[in-house]
């Protein structure tokens, strides 16, 4: 197969792009003109350089594919009317989806985030099945993206596009350049993350990740959500683990209103200062969203497992981090 990657450069799509070399398919890396795409010349890649409100280059690019996974980090980077932040990430979609229907792609991946799910009303671990009645009371821009866009690509898949989607538990590893999930490693290691909101998680090797992914591409239905879940942890066993490696003090539980509130000025002073935030919305939902997930759909339909271990993924990661400077 010929597959495609957007956004080869961040975490998810690095290792995507690695797995889909693995798996002996052809590589193509769609990026953007100014994006640091030599970092995967290693994995000798057919590039198609092209904007994504280009429609006729990003129709040329997606032209003569088996199928495309669209991991664009839509992340807020900045502070901002969470509406602005939802049309910007639906606009981005919209112009891809309008490309990939236009060169008649047959498959394509989605990825999403658990964000989008909301918690299980039960307790019970998370699955594919819960969908919120209407838009997220919260209105943080982060989660409100990441449930925009769960809706569009599902709406996409009932108008026809072969669109699927896979959402990934969240991935520590290597390659991490942002970092992004990696910040809760960097920030440990530096003794910025002091405290951390008590929940659950669920933790994959960002290798696993994109294994999981490749899967779902080559064999989930459109129109179906597929977890790619490796382990459930507590975020204080997670941290203190995190912290036992680094040779670090562990950091100690705060109530997520208290999570808030510290967001909320360190975004007055970045209005008044311009200082980056240390505590940002994107790190708040994930810490508000969380919870345990359940694989079983994945495993059933696409034969995904995880295999590495949670110490080895951890192990591998700092040494990533250690080597290229990040502690």
């Amino acid at each position: 197969m010929k597959i495609a990657v957007l956004g080869a450069t961040g975490l998810l799509g690095h290792h995507t792009a690695r797995a889909i070399r693995a798996a002996g398919h052809e590589l193509v890396l769609i990026h953007h003109p100014a994006s640091r795409i030599e970092r995967l010349g290693y994995l000798d890649p057919e590039l198609h350089s092209a904007e994504l409100f280009d429609h006729s280059q990003l129709s040329r690019a997606l032209a003569d594919l088996d199928g495309v996974v669209f991991c664009s980090d839509d992340a807020p980077t900045r502070h901002r009317r969470w509406q602005d932040a939802v049309a910007s990430a639906l606009d981005e979609t919209n112009h891809f989806y309008a490309a990939c229907l236009s060169a008649h792609v047959p498959r394509i991946l989605h990825v999403g985030a658990s964000v989008a799910l909301p918690r299980h009303p039960d307790g019970e671990r998370g699955h594919e099945g819960l969908f919120y009645d209407e838009m997220p009371r919260w209105k943080n821009p982060y989660l409100l993206c990441k449930w925009a866009l769960d809706r569009q690509a599902r709406e996409q898949a009932r108008a026809g596009l072969p669109v699927v989607i896979g959402i990934p538990g969240m991935a520590l590893g290597e390659f991490d350049a942002g970092p992004s999930s990696g910040r809760l490693i960097t920030a440990i290691a530096s003794g910025a993350m002091s405290r951390y909101v008590e929940g659950q998680r669920n933790v994959i090797d960002a290798g696993e990740a994109g294994r999981g992914l490749l899967l779902a591409l080559e064999k989930g239905r459109a129109g179906e959500r597929y977890l790619i879940t490796g382990t459930n942890i507590e975020m204080a066993e997670l941290t203190a683990h995190i912290a036992r490696l680094l040779e670090v003090a562990a950091p100690t539980p705060m109530p997520l209103a208290v999570a808030r509130g510290m967001a909320a000025l360190q975004r007055l002073r970045q209005r008044m200062s311009g200082e980056a935030l240390k505590i940002d919305p994107t790190s708040i939902a994930a810490m508000a969203g969380g919870q345990f997930l359940d694989g079983a759909k994945a495993a059933a339909e696409l034969g995904f497992q995880a295999e590495v271990a949670l110490d080895d993924t951890l192990r591998r990661a700092i040494r990533w981090f250690g080597e290229n400077g990040y502690l």
